[in-house]
């Protein structure tokens, strides 16, 4: 989800929901800041063969969050810089974008809104991957790392790429970074020994990731089940789906041998929008990485901002694509989130006006 952060007065506290709201503030009087949600979810659409369609519109998709109609508020295909999607009809029938003179929704391409750039928001991703450096891993273990390597240097499109590995604890090997170099230098570096608490610091990794900006995910590869986690797998989802983070997992066959760890694994990985893949060689390991690349490029960014709704907690999102012809197409997303509570902070106003600007949680 992302937040913006609104300038209120003490003593009135309206709630605004859109991006580019002014409110203008006495010198040195006292406010308060109230962070509101956007809900970002990102999406794969596949034809029955598992290909990818590509050049959908704004107008071909429809959200639903509890029975509740959402509207579109930003919108990008792959690794385009996302846009606003302008689209409320006023009493002269036509859109916003149209009475402004602004292409339709459906008709806007990245760059078009002069009211605001989210390029920087959703362009590309912040990749965080989590490496298995637990006793299960003394085989294949060089295998693994070169797979790595490779899908480190295949990462064009992503922002920044960030590094951990796991044993029983979590290490940090390559805080997110633009450098590859020194990704690569982490991945290099970790070496095999100790028990696995997978679910443990995957639970870290995804709280690292939430504080960043942009389209977020996590890929985990793993060379067998959780021996030493206290935390349990469907918290660690919920987080997941909660803060917007996609998880793919590449294990090996070796916990493909395990029935629970594979069911958990796969359960994971849809409600977060990922994918769970299971190696049986190396080579399977490098299509494994190819192919999450390969999604990762072909993702649509949808946000909308929530529409009034009382559930304060688990909310359940659905993602359908609009008119006969695209029914027969597949959609891969998270099927919901639970709400961040209503967070404020209180002080001072030093400007005479205040902007809302967008930022990921």
């Amino acid at each position: 989800m992302t937040k913006n952060y609104f300038l209120l007065p003490v003593l009135a506290l309206t709630l605004f929901s859109g991006p580019g709201t002014r409110m203008v503030a006495q010198e040195s009087e006292p406010n308060i800041r109230v962070v509101v949600d956007m809900v970002q979810l990102n999406v794969a659409v596949t034809d029955s063969k598992g290909n990818y369609i590509t050049g959908l519109h704004p107008s071909d998709f429809a959200i639903v969050e509890d029975n509740i109609p959402q509207r579109l508020a930003t919108f990008g295909e792959g690794n385009e810089p996302a846009y606003r999607v302008v689209d409320v009809p006023p009493a002269d029938g036509k859109t916003s974008a149209q009475a402004a003179g602004q292409p339709h929704a459906a008709d806007q391409k990245p760059g078009d809104d002069p009211l605001q750039s989210l390029g920087s928001m959703v362009a590309g991703a912040n990749v965080f991957l989590l490496f298995d450096t637990s006793n299960y891993m003394y085989r294949g273990f060089v295998f693994a790392q070169d797979a790595i390597a490779d899908f480190v240097r295949s990462l064009e499109s992503a922002d920044k790429v960030a590094f951990y590995s796991y044993s029983r604890d979590l290490s940090r090997p390559a805080p997110l970074t633009p450098d590859r170099a020194q990704v690569l230098r982490g991945v290099r570096a970790t070496v095999a020994g100790d028990d696995a608490a997978l679910y443990n610091c995957l639970l870290l990794t995804i709280k690292d990731a939430a504080h960043y900006t942009g389209r977020k995910v996590v890929v985990v590869f793993s060379n067998g089940p959780d021996n030493s986690s206290m935390v349990p797998p469907e918290d660690v989802a919920e987080l997941a789906q909660s803060t917007g983070i996609a998880i793919y997992m590449i294990s090996t066959q070796l916990a493909k041998l395990e029935p629970v760890s594979t069911a958990v694994f796969e359960r994971m990985t849809a409600a977060t929008g990922g994918k769970a893949y299971f190696a049986k060689t190396w080579r399977d390991e490098q299509r494994a990485f190819a192919s999450i690349r390969d999604d990762l490029a072909h993702l649509y960014s949808l946000s909308y901002y929530p529409q009034a709704n009382p559930n304060r907690g688990w909310r359940g999102i659905t993602v359908k694509l609009v008119g006969d012809r695209l029914k027969k197409y597949h959609i891969r997303t998270r099927n919901g989130y639970r709400p961040q509570p209503n967070r404020f902070t209180a002080g001072t106003a030093t400007a005479s006006a205040s902007e809302t600007a967008p930022s990921s949680q």
